[in-house]
């Protein structure tokens, strides 16, 4: 199975932490947010290489770390893409640089998904299993116990066996404090979709858009994130989240 980190954006709202720094190289509690992720992601198992898709700003702070990790830290195998935009005006968005991995990197397994700016609590380990059981798409969801909320996310109604029937990206009348996450598994056979997707012109922004496009051509399960979950967004979710992971 290949993993790949979301990590080409700005983070403009961070400012200026992020001038100089990708955010999921900014510290919590110690160690860079990435490898945070990482260490969730460890005990799946036969993770066989980490891709890294970043921007022309910052390809050279991920080669660094990554050189150093795996020098020091853990014997993964990385590779940094760089979509070579150079700011906010000519991003390709994250489902645009999904699919630029796919392609580049020929892509030909299945692949786990994540945002290098999600914090996870607890391991990741279950959603491995889950992943492998269903043999189908899998989106992490996670209750974040405010319509509010809810609003800033995306809006989820799911049958009895956890599959997707309704999806909707920034609701503007949300009905569940369900959401979906930046943690997808897409197995194998789901890759020419995804294709498909950008081949039509779809919006390549937003990866919870690939979602509300897939799920009525596809059975898309769920899975429910134990513990807490962070999006780094603010300087105020990261002062949160440093409090919270120095514990």
């Amino acid at each position: 199975m290949k993993v790949l980190i979301l990590a080409a954006g700005y983070a403009t709202r961070m400012y200026p932490l992020t001038l100089t720094q990708p955010k999921p190289l900014l510290s919590v509690a110690g160690k860079p947010m990435i490898e945070h992720v990482l260490d969730n992601l460890a005990p799946i198992g036969n993770l066989d290489r980490i891709y890294v898709v970043t921007n022309a700003k910052f390809a050279d702070h991920f080669q660094q770390w990554a050189d150093h990790y795996r020098a020091t830290k853990s014997k993964l195998d990385f590779t940094i893409v760089n979509d070579q935009s150079t700011d906010d005006t000519n991003k390709l968005g994250a489902i645009g640089d999904l699919n630029l991995v796919i392609n580049q990197q020929q892509i030909d397994d299945d692949l786990m998904v994540v945002a290098g700016d999600n914090l996870f609590n607890q391991s990741l380990e279950s959603f491995g299993q889950v992943c492998r059981s269903r043999k189908a798409p899998v989106l992490a969801v996670y209750d974040v116990g405010s319509l509010e909320q809810i609003k800033k996310y995306n809006s989820i109604t799911l049958d009895g066996q956890g599959r997707i029937t309704f999806f909707e990206e920034k609701p503007a009348n949300p009905t569940s404090t369900l959401t979906g996450i930046a943690l997808y598994y897409y197995p194998k056979k789901i890759l020419p979709l995804i294709k498909q997707y950008i081949a039509e012109g779809n919006n390549p922004d937003q990866p919870g858009r690939l979602v509300q496009w897939l799920y009525p051509r596809t059975p898309f399960y769920t899975w429910r994130v134990p513990g807490l979950w962070f999006d780094i967004g603010s300087k105020e979710t990261l002062e949160e989240a440093n409090q919270i992971f120095a514990k």
